[in-house]
């Protein structure tokens, strides 16, 4: 959920966020390149091969939200292939956050709102755990088996293998109960990354030449685990690399040339046992060539941004407003972190996909900005000190002085609107020796008529000399008579 720029004068003021129309057109310009074409071609599949075929989903509670507020047609696409029973769906972090080694109780909650939120729209309950970006420690694999957890995914990294494969199921260090499934990065990023690299030694790639690839390893080996960003398919690959072709063609392929079988993650930790423990004493990602945490935690900005919203577990706790609990939801969000990433070099190209801001520091002033503002709301909501208690009194009262200084300018705009003109004939009564001047209106009016209207006054009377002196003192007007005058008539003669 993509932030719109907010200014510093916009603290305490605006309490919106979002960019409501780059989320929704970022979101149906990848649902139309990727998700419902994509899902076509799965659904397809499914139909083709049955069980044979086997796929699985993890979706983030935000894309879900966004979903539903844009893009319906995508969560129907998503719920006829789960109808199928050739589709999993894996937990995760509802918010799509880093908070798995920050806050334990929160990352309970998140993965929780999470599983609600799948039950919901699929009607399965996960079973295999995928943490935001594949990250993973020793610690944090303990806390998905304590939640109840068979299985977790994560980076086949090179630096925490060594010499072994990971195509074997393992099991975590602190909790031998959880069973951990390690990606395949090379052979995934051939199709994430480099299939439509045109200098790549083995472009172009086709199923074909992919399949006779996964034919090569040891047969000892029990299990390929390829995973990618699903925009893979139509939106970072667009439609005419051929990739949408490759999906289709890819299980042809295997069951042409292979014995090898689809499987979804369940179905590998329940028939395969684990060889031996994968030891990770620190976190672990799928990002950039380190495989670590710096793509959203690698400098000083990052750090702040961090810490201080983490800040404010104690209080988030005691919140019951909805709207101020929604934002919280969706200021963790990793991405926020990731654009505020210094990194440049090869992965340069990478942190800037998608990504509104123009610098790492914008960015930063910009969610800090919006944290300010949340963080006035959120001591408003849940005040403690009686510094902050003065404070939310005295917002509340400038909030209420605010609405009445807008129904007071309403008012105000509407007596100051001018009063419509009618223009209205109305009869004159000229006073004795003067001159009866005539309304413009009237004038007007008389003309638009389509009979034209002649004042006649009556001819004066010669007053007598016994009344003359009465008169002067006292003159009543003579009312004034309006005679309709036929066009074509003569005028009448002068007296």
């Amino acid at each position: 959920m993509r932030f719109r720029r907010y200014r510093f004068f916009d603290i305490g003021n605006d309490s919106y966020y979002y960019d409501d129309y780059l989320n929704e057109s970022i979101l149906r310009k990848v649902a139309d390149n990727c998700y419902l074409p994509a899902n076509r071609i799965l659904l397809s599949l499914i139909k083709e091969y049955g069980v044979q075929f086997k796929v699985s989903f993890s979706i983030t509670g935000i894309a879900l939200d966004q979903f539903q507020l844009y893009a319906p047609d995508v969560i129907e696409s998503f719920q006829k292939l789960a109808k199928t029973g050739s589709v999993e769906f894996l937990s995760e972090t509802y918010s799509h956050s880093l908070v798995s080694f920050k806050d334990e109780n929160e990352f309970k909650k998140q993965v929780e709102l999470h599983r609600e939120k799948i039950e919901k729209f699929f009607g399965v309950t996960p079973t295999v755990f995928r943490n935001t970006e594949l990250i993973y420690s020793d610690e944090i694999g303990a806390k998905v088996a304590d939640m109840g957890f068979k299985a977790m995914i994560t980076e086949g990294a090179k630096h925490i293998l060594g010499w072994k494969s990971p195509n074997y199921v393992y099991y975590n260090a602190l909790n031998p109960k959880l069973k951990i499934l390690l990606k395949n990065f090379k052979l995934s990023d051939d199709i994430a990354f480099r299939f439509c690299n045109k200098s790549w030694s083995e472009y172009p790639l086709t199923a074909s030449k992919y399949v006779n690839w996964l034919k090569q390893i040891d047969s000892k080996e029990e299990t390929i685990n390829l995973f990618m960003d699903y925009e893979t398919f139509g939106e970072h690959q667009h439609a005419d690399t051929g990739i949408l072709k490759f999906l289709k063609d890819f299980p042809a392929q295997i069951f042409k040339k292979s014995n090898m079988t689809f499987s979804t993650p369940s179905e590998v930790v329940d028939s395969l046992q684990p060889i031996a423990a994968v030891r990770v004493p620190f976190a672990i990602s799928w990002a950039d060539e380190e495989r670590d945490l710096t793509a959203w935690l690698g400098n000083d900005m990052q750090e702040d941004a961090f810490n201080r919203l983490y800040s404010l577990n104690e209080k988030i706790n005691k919140c019951s407003d909805k709207k101020i609990l929604s934002d919280w939801k969706y200021l963790q969000a990793s991405d926020h972190f990731y654009y505020m990433s210094t990194k440049m070099l090869s992965d340069g190209e990478v942190h800037s996909y998608f990504n509104p801001y123009d610098s790492p520091y914008d960015a930063y002033i910009n969610y800090m900005n919006i944290l300010s503002d949340f963080i006035i709301r959120l001591n408003a909501s849940v005040p403690e000190s009686f510094t902050e208690k003065e404070i939310a009194t005295l917002a509340a009262i400038i909030f209420e002085k605010n609405l009445q200084i807008e129904k007071y300018e309403e008012e105000i705009r509407r007596l100051k609107k001018p009063a419509q003109k009618t223009p209205v004939l109305r009869k004159v009564k000229p006073v004795a020796g003067k001159s009866t001047p005539v309304k413009k209106d009237t004038m007007k009016s008389a003309k638009k008529s389509s009979l034209t209207k002649k004042v006649s006054p009556e001819p004066k009377k010669v007053p007598s000399s016994a009344t003359r002196n009465k008169t002067a003192k006292s003159t009543k007007p003579k009312s004034l008579k309006i005679k309709s005058v036929n066009k074509n008539s003569k005028p009448a003669n002068k007296s």
